[in-house]
């Protein structure tokens, strides 16, 4: 009995041990040191940002005429090339002139006809006159006279008129353009009568300079009028055109109409500015002029402050979003992250304007973010030059910069599809954008911004 009780205790005391391992074991382990993550980390400082609002536009021509015959004939010859440039008052159609130069003739010969008659008729009644003096005269013979001299002078007039109207129809057998601008295709070729009812024969549309219209929110509208109206209104606005194909155009231009009426279908208010269209290459062989700018052309439209306004910006990947709005870490005592509540101002993909929350010189967390909670400490160290360098280059082309650091292209320098810059976004919370996460940037109780 002896040997099989030594065996029950030696089993349970295993049994013991085995059991004690694990907690053992999570007792040794909490009681190492955990290193705090470490993060990268910005200063918050001021930038002169270009303040910058986007929207969507369409280029129209200044002037544009529709060219239709006023009298009815043969056409008889065409002078122009269709889409060639044209000046004004140039030659573009000549109809058959024979039944107007006929009719004008017809009517200067009624006028002589009715010259004579006068003539005749003034003789009459100075006669008439004279004897009045006399025993044979009599006042009803020189009021007859005078009645048909002065019928004759109305019938003179009126002739004369006629004559006008033949030499206008005349005129009008000559069609010119009405102004200069590029011409389009003729609707009918030589051989074709014309008349009023024929419809556009051809339209010309100025180009140098070409409007860009395009609707600005009320809200918005309202906006811009605080912020540009004590610094200058229009001249304090630089408008610069992103073409359908991305390239930024190489002219900018300026503001100079607001609509009167708000379009109350979308609430929206109408604003107009004048965009320079040159041509594009010398062309000495060719009758087309070739200009960037076409009437009727979708754009993007992006109104810049004429002169940057100096903003405290941080790193677009510094800002994290939920439901209460926007906010950042920053560094707080102890190397221990703080939760921040900010106010976004005009922000890009690439750098954050904050217009409360943050004061120059605060260390903002922009690396590292997936590993950082709030009151926890962390081991601060720069954030990676590249970040820096991105921060400047987004701050020197503005609020329309995009990542690419090389600028806006040229109108003929950049390929197709390839934007010099990204779109700028408004200031309201609403259409902010999303920025780009930072190299180390990952999960975080907020959604990324």
């Amino acid at each position: 009995m002896s040997g099989l009780f030594k065996l029950r205790v030696w089993v349970a005391a295993a049994a013991l041990s085995a059991s004690c391992l694990p907690a053992i074991s999570a007792a040794h382990a909490q009681a190492e040191p955990v290193e705090p993550p470490v993060v990268g980390v910005v200063a918050a400082r001021k930038k002169p940002i270009t303040q910058t609002e986007q929207f969507i536009g369409r280029i129209e021509a200044q002037q544009r005429v529709d060219v239709v015959a006023r009298v009815t004939a043969f056409i008889e010859k065409r002078f122009f090339v269709e889409g060639a440039d044209v000046a004004e008052g140039h030659l573009l159609y000549l109809l058959e002139k024979g039944p107007f130069e006929a009719a004008v003739a017809a009517q200067q010969a009624q006028i002589a006809q009715v010259e004579a008659q006068l003539g005749n008729a003034r003789l009459t009644t100075q006669r008439a006159r004279i004897l009045l003096g006399g025993p044979a005269g009599q006042q009803s013979t020189y009021d007859a006279a005078l009645a048909n001299e002065r019928a004759l002078e109305a019938q003179l007039q009126a002739a004369q008129a006629q004559l006008d109207t033949a030499q206008i129809n005349l005129r009008y057998t000559e069609i010119r353009a009405p102004i200069a601008g590029q011409i389009g295709r003729t609707t009918l070729t030589i051989g074709n009568v014309v008349g009023p009812g024929s419809g556009v024969l051809t339209t010309i549309v100025s180009q140098d300079p070409m409007y860009v219209t395009f609707p600005v929110p009320v809200q918005e509208a309202i906006n811009l009028r605080a912020r540009y109206t004590p610094i200058g209104g229009f001249g304090a606005v630089v408008i610069r055109a992103q073409l359908p194909d991305g390239r930024f155009y190489g002219h900018t231009g300026k503001l100079n109409f607001i609509n009167n009426t708000i379009a109350t279908n979308t609430d929206t208010i109408l604003l107009r500015g004048v965009l320079p269209n040159p041509p594009i290459f010398e062309q000495a062989q060719s009758p087309v002029t070739v200009r960037e700018l076409l009437d009727g052309e979708f754009v993007t439209v992006f109104l810049e402050g004429a002169e940057p306004v100096d903003v405290v910006a941080i790193p677009r990947a510094a800002v994290l979003a939920d439901q209460q709005g926007s906010y950042v870490y920053v560094i707080g005592p102890g190397n221990r992250a703080e939760q921040r509540r900010i106010q976004l101002g005009q922000s890009s993909t690439t750098l954050a304007a904050v217009t409360s929350g943050l004061k120059v010189g605060e260390q903002v967390i922009a690396e590292g973010l997936q590993r950082v909670r709030a009151g926890e400490a962390v081991s601060p160290e720069p954030a990676d030059t590249t970040l820096e360098m991105i921060m400047q280059s987004s701050a020197r082309q503005g609020m329309a910069g995009a990542a690419d650091p090389a600028g806006p292209a040229s109108p003929g320098g950049a390929g197709a599809g390839a934007p010099a810059r990204a779109p700028a976004v408004s200031a309201s919370p609403p259409a902010e954008p999303t920025g780009a996460a930072g190299p180390n940037a990952g999960g975080s109780p907020g959604s990324r911004r």
